[in-house]
Formats: C-alpha cells, structure tokens, sequence
C-alpha cells in the first residue's frame, strides 16, 4: 500500500511538473529551473499523495477480503448474512469501503488528539503545527489501519474473520 500511493503520487507530480514545464515554454534547463521543477514536484507530491493513499486503501481492502494471511482470512456476508461472498470485486466492498474510511477518520482523529496531550503534558511543543506533517499523518493511517481491522472485524456484522 504505502509502495502503491507513493510511486502513483510521485508519478502523477512528475506528470503535472513536465507538462507545466512544456507549458511555460521548455525553458533552458539550469540549476535554477530544476530547483523550480523540484520545488512544483515536492508541492504536487504532498496534494497527490493525499489522494492516492485512498486509492491504495481500496485497491488494499480487495487484496485483503481475497487471499489467506497466516491462516486467516476476511470474508465478507451475503445479504442473508448466513453466507459468505467467496470471490469479491469493489462493487461488493463499496460498502464496507465507506464504513472502514469512516472508521479511519474517527481512529486517525482520536491518535492526533492523544498525540496532542501527550506532547502538551510531556514536551515542550506548544501546537499542533510545530510537530504534525504528512509523514506523521501517514503513521497514524497506518496505525489506525491495523486498529481498524480488530474493531471492523468485531462490529461489522458484514465481516467475519475465519481461518482458511
């Protein structure tokens, strides 16, 4: 997931920087020009990065509900709820896909609060914006994630762990 998001965003920056570098007229390449271009792919990176993860989370959540890991797997309920979905595509996990993200939001929410006491009580940060960037986001999705799946697996009652 993480190799996914970042390759597609630094793809899609990489994109957009070369095609604003023809627009504006393919300029003679010097060190100031490429630390142009490398100032306009680093902005993009950070803007796409935000939308690939979502992307990389759902292509994930497929990956997840069809194969086995250590002798477990996610399944998913039909409608009867008695059962299960044995080969699932992303029209079936649309909505789980909106009850995970949801629960994603809430979970990523719930860490930054927590991060922010501790580093009011145990630091000498005064605010949120003086430790909190992407890269720190980045770990509380990942965190959350991991969380995530015992909450889902428990509350969900579209989705059973089973062992395989």
């Amino acid at each position: 997931m993480t190799l996914c998001s970042t390759l597609l965003a630094f793809s899609l920056s990489g994109l957009l920087t070369f095609f604003l570098y023809l627009y504006q007229g393919s300029q003679e390449l010097t060190s100031e020009v490429y630390m142009a271009l490398f100032d306009i792919l680093k902005f993009w990176f950070v803007i796409f990065w935000s939308f690939t993860i979502l992307i990389a989370l759902f292509r994930s959540l497929k990956y997840l509900f069809n194969s086995c890991i250590n002798g477990f797997e996610l399944k998913l309920l039909s409608c009867d709820e008695k059962s299960y979905i044995e080969k699932i595509g992303y029209g079936d996990l649309v909505r789980v896909w909106r009850k995970w993200l949801m629960l994603l939001i809430w979970l990523v929410s719930a860490l930054v609060i927590l991060a922010l006491v501790y580093t009011y009580i145990f630091s000498s940060y005064g605010g949120l914006f003086e430790w909190f960037d992407i890269y720190t986001l980045y770990a509380f999705i990942l965190i959350s994630g991991y969380l995530s799946f015992i909450l889902m697996s428990s509350r969900c009652k579209k989705v059973k762990i089973r062992p395989c």
